[in-house]
């Protein structure tokens, strides 16, 4: 009879704190995506004003409107995806997403806060950014007042089920 090894399967970085870099690329992703989707939103829309009515519309004619329409769209982009699912398009294609302190799920409350401080990160000539290089747990200005943190969530599934197969091999007599 084959002896079972009590070794836990090994599940990468899941959990721990995102660093900078990571953090970095996928905003950078976000802005290409949030904007990219806005961007296509606005042709679409002119485009439908122009079917219905026959007169020509563009953004640049309402730039104010335009400014207030551009920021209601990233609160909605940034605190509607963390709040469904914890990550944005750029964090999910990074394997981070955002969490409360404790690890559990984010609120619509912590969404909403982290959303309208993030911008006071940059604000304050990016030194809200500071604590992510310096903190043990990584924490953004933003974080810090939304009670949140960017962690790692590579799915361990597939790790979990390659340990789960070696043990249930079949050993030779």
């Amino acid at each position: 009879m084959a002896q079972m090894s009590t070794v836990e399967p090994i599940e990468g970085r899941q959990g721990h704190y995102a660093g900078a870099v990571s953090r970095l690329v996928a905003f950078a992703a976000d802005v290409g995506a949030s904007w990219g989707l806005f961007t296509l939103g606005a042709a679409a829309l002119a485009f439908s004003i122009q079917l219905v009515s026959g007169t020509k519309v563009s953004l640049t004619d309402h730039q104010i409107l335009s400014v207030v329409v551009a920021a209601v769209w990233e609160f909605i982009y940034f605190a509607y995806q963390w709040y469904l699912s914890g990550k944005t398009i750029g964090m999910a294609l990074l394997g981070i997403r955002v969490v409360k302190t404790d690890g559990s799920p984010v609120g619509a409350r912590q969404a909403v806060i982290r959303t309208l401080a993030f911008p006071l990160s940059f604000l304050l000539l990016g030194l809200g950014f500071l604590g992510i290089l310096t903190n043990r747990n990584r924490h953004a200005l933003h974080d810090r007042l939304a009670g949140t943190a960017v962690v790692y969530s590579w799915d361990a599934r597939a790790a979990r089920l390659r340990w789960l197969a070696k043990q249930e091999a079949p050993t030779p007599s």
